[in-house]
C-alpha cells in the first residue's frame, strides 16, 4: 500500500488551528445564533442579535466569492510546499463527515475542499473560502468518529461564527499578512516544527490575541457551542468534545502544563471545559448514528502510514485502544499488502467485504491491494462490480481510470475526465487525466489537465506556460474545442496568479 512518508518528531503538542474569515459586507437582519448565547438573565444581548453574522437569508452567502478565491489561493500556496497525505479513500471519508456536519454549522451553502496533511502531529484547521485541513495524525488521537467530529465541528463553528473577521475588526491588520503568517506557520507545523509552527502561523497577530484574550475566549465559547449542536443534530453524542478536550488537557499535563503558544488563541480553561460538559449534557442528538466502523477503517489507515517503518506500534495501538475486530483485521490486511503477501490480503479483505457490504472503502481497498501488486485486471475486473453497485463512490472511480490507464487509455479518459468535472479542485485526478490523455491520443487536452495540476498546487507561472504549450498544439491539430477551452482557462490563471501574488 502507498506509505505516507512522515517526517518529523513524534507529537509533543496538541493544537487546533484558529479559523480565519474575511471580512464581510453589512448583514442583514435575520442572523445565525450560536446556540445559548445569552446574558446571564437568559435574555438576547441585543434584541434577538447576539452580533453574530447572518448566515440565513437568501441574499446572503456564507462565504462570499472574495473568501473563495483567497482561500484557494491559499490552498494553492500550501500545497506547493506542505506534504500532502494522497489517500483517496481517508479523502472521501472526511468530505463525507464536513458534508454531514456543514448545514447543522450555519454553512449549508458552502462547497468547502478538504486537505489532509501528511503529519502525525495532532492539528486540524480551516481558513477562508471553506478550505479545511486534517492531519494524518488527528485520527491517531481521536480514539472515536464523534471526537473527530467534535474537532471539524467546532473549527466550522469559528468559519461561520467569522471570528477572524470580528477580531480583525478589532485592529488595523489586512487580511493578507494575517492569512500569509497562517501559511507560514502550517508549513513549519507540518514539517514537524510543532509549538514553533503554530507560533509562527500566530505572527504579528499573537500581541492582538494577548491583548483581546477575553474575545478570543468568548469565541471559543461560541464556536464550542456552534459546534455542540451541529454534532447533535448530526447525529453524534456532543459529550465527545468534552472527551477531546480532556485528552487535550491530559497531553499538556504530560508536557509539564505548559500550554503550546497556539493555545493562546484557543485557551483550554478549566470554566470552558465545565461550560462545554454542562451544555452538552442538555442537548439531545437528533437521530443518533449507528456505531463508527468506517471511521475505525480510515483510522487504521491513518495508523498504518504513521507506523509505516514499524507496522506492529499501529496494531498494537488499535489492539490497546479496543478497536473493533473489523478494525484489526482490516489493517492486519493493510500490513499484509504492504509486506508483500497480496494473496493473504485479498483474502481477509473480500471477507470482510462480505461482512459489511454497504462499506464501499473495504472492495476499493481490496481494488487497491491488486492494482499495487501489478494485478491490473483483476483491478479493473474489481472497478466495474463495485462502481454497479455504488456508482457515485469517487475512490473506486479514480482506482478503476489508474487501473485503465494500462489496458484501454481511450476509456481511462473518459472515467478521468468525468471524475475531474466532478473534482476540479483535486490536482491527483488531473495528473492522471494529463497522462491519459496523452496515451489516448489527445495531446492538447493533456497539456491543458497538465496545466490544471500544476495551478492547482500553486505552480501558477508553469501552469500558464504549459497552457501556451497546449495552445500551440492545439493550433497545430486544428482543435477548435480544445483551443477555446483553453483560452477560457487562461482567463482563470491569470486571476488565480493575482491572488497568489498577493501572498509573496
Amino acid at each position: 500500500m502507498a506509505m505516507l512518508r512522515l517526517t518529523g518528531t513524534p507529537l509533543i503538542a496538541c493544537a487546533l488551528c484558529v479559523a480565519l474569515a474575511l471580512p464581510v459586507q453589512a448583514q442583514s437582519t435575520g442572523r445565525y445564533e450560536a446556540p445559548g448565547l445569552t446574558r446571564s438573565s437568559g435574555t438576547p444581548t441585543s434584541g434577538g442579535d447576539y452580533g453574530l453574522p447572518s448566515l440565513t437569508q437568501s441574499d446572503s452567502q456564507a462565504i462570499s466569492g472574495e473568501e473563495a478565491r483567497l482561500g484557494r489561493a491559499w490552498l494553492r500556496q500550501f500545497r506547493a510546499r506542505a506534504p500532502e497525505w494522497q489517500d483517496a479513500i481517508a479523502q472521501d471519508y472526511v468530505e463525507s463527515l464536513v458534508a454531514r456536519l456543514l448545514p447543522h454549522s450555519g454553512l449549508g451553502n458552502a462547497h468547502p475542499i478538504v486537505t489532509l496533511v501528511e503529519s502525525r502531529l495532532l492539528n486540524a484547521f480551516a481558513v477562508p473560502g471553506g478550505v479545511i485541513g486534517v492531519n494524518a495524525g488527528l485520527f491517531a488521537f481521536a480514539e472515536q468518529e464523534a471526537e473527530l467530529a467534535s474537532v471539524i465541528a467546532h473549527e466550522l463553528g469559528h468559519l461561520s461564527q467569522r471570528h477572524y473577521a470580528r477580531g480583525q475588526a478589532r485592529t488595523e491588520q489586512t487580511q493578507i499578512p494575517a492569512m500569509a503568517a497562517m501559511l507560514a506557520g502550517m508549513l513549519i507545523a507540518a514539517g514537524g516544527g510543532g509549538d514553533a509552527g503554530i507560533a509562527a502561523a500566530m505572527g504579528s497577530q499573537a500581541a492582538f490575541f494577548q491583548d483581546q484574550l477575553r474575545y478570543s475566549r468568548r469565541f471559543e465559547q461560541e464556536a464550542d457551542r456552534v459546534g455542540l449542536q451541529a454534532m447533535a443534530d448530526a447525529g453524534y453524542e456532543p459529550d465527545a468534545m468534552v472527551e477531546m478536550f480532556r485528552a487535550m488537557q491530559r497531553m499538556m499535563s504530560l508536557q509539564g502544563g505548559t500550554p503550546p503558544e497556539f493555545l493562546l488563541t484557543h485557551p483550554m480553561t478549566e470554566s470552558r471545559i465545565s461550560d462545554t460538559e454542562a451544555r452538552a449534557s442538555q442537548i439531545a442528538v437528533a437521530t443518533p448514528r449507528d456505531g463508527d466502523l468506517e471511521y475505525q477503517l480510515v483510522r487504521a489507515r491513518a495508523l498504518q502510514a504513521i507506523h509505516s517503518r514499524d507496522p506492529r506500534q499501529a496494531s498494537t495501538r488499535l489492539a490497546q485502544d479496543e478497536a473493533p475486530a473489523p478494525a484489526r483485521r482490516y489493517l492486519a490486511a493493510l500490513i499484509d499488502a504492504d509486506a508483500g503477501r497480496t494473496d493473504r490480503a485479498l483474502r481477509e479483505l473480500d471477507a470482510l467485504s462480505r461482512m459489511l457490504p454497504d462499506l464501499a472503502m473495504v472492495p476499493a481497498t481490496a481494488t487497491q491491494v491488486a492494482f499495487e501488486a501489478g494485478r491490473l485486471d483483476n483491478a479493473i475486473a474489481r472497478s466495474r462490480r463495485q462502481l454497479r453497485l455504488m456508482p457515485d463512490y469517487v475512490p473506486a472511480s479514480r482506482l478503476f481510470g489508474e487501473a485503465l490507464l494500462q489496458r484501454d487509455p481511450d476509456e481511462a479518459y473518459r472515467v478521468l475526465r468525468d471524475l475531474a468535472e466532478r473534482r476540479p479542485e483535486d490536482p491527483q485526478v488531473f495528473t492522471l487525466l494529463a497522462e491519459a490523455a496523452g496515451r489516448s491520443g489527445r495531446e492538447a487536452w493533456g497539456h491543458l489537465a497538465r496545466a490544471e495540476q500544476l495551478q492547482l498546487t500553486g505552480r501558477i507561472d508553469r501552469a500558464i506556460r504549459q497552457l501556451e504549450v497546449a495552445k500551440e498544439v492545439a493550433r497545430q491539430q486544428d482543435d477548435r474545442a480544445a483551443a477555446i477551452e483553453i483560452e477560457r482557462r487562461r482567463e482563470a490563471f491569470l486571476g488565480y496568479r493575482e491572488a497568489l501574488e498577493e501572498f509573496q
